[in-house]
């Protein structure tokens, strides 16, 4: 816990990699095809949107609401959430249309998000990466197999 503690932008990467991998358990669920889901355009929960809200919140929280970083931050989420939600569509209808049209090249069809994708990715974002914080905030001599000693405030008695 020691490496978040130091390098708490990590967490963004951790979730990334959590949301792909929870994009293929829905996938797998949805229609059993595991292998599709991984590092696809599409599908639920939104990795993109769960990146840039655990990167607005870890910004937050190491510089501030204040801080021009964080306003930066929050203008490029925003910008993350609409282009999933609605420039993405657009371009899913468009790639509908195209191969309604023609028949030698096939676009893909599913590249945008929904409106409740790109939710669950905030979510899955948010609470994902306050766990994040909430380890690396953890003294150095707390184990994480010691949740009495967490409870009691205490982390440096054994069990």
């Amino acid at each position: 816990m020691q490496l978040l503690h130091d390098y708490i932008f990590l967490i963004p990467l951790v979730v990334l990699l959590l949301s792909e991998v929870a994009k293929v358990l829905v996938e797998g669920m949805r229609g059993g095809m595991w292998h599709e889901g991984l590092f696809r355009p599409g599908g639920m929960p939104s990795s993109h949107s769960a990146f840039v809200t655990s990167l607005l919140i870890v910004v937050w929280r190491k510089l501030g609401i204040e801080s021009v970083e964080f306003a930066i931050a929050f203008c490029f989420a925003c910008i993350v959430w609409y282009d999933a939600m609605v420039t993405r569509r657009v371009l899913e209808e468009q790639s509908r249309l195209l191969n309604k049209m023609q028949h030698f090249k096939k676009f893909a069809e599913s590249l945008g998000h929904s409106v409740l994708e790109v939710f669950v990715g905030i979510l899955f974002g948010a609470f994902i990466t306050w766990i994040g914080i909430f380890l690396s905030d953890l003294p150095a001599r707390c184990s994480f197999l010691q949740p009495v000693a967490w409870f009691v405030g205490n982390c440096e008695t054994p069990l």
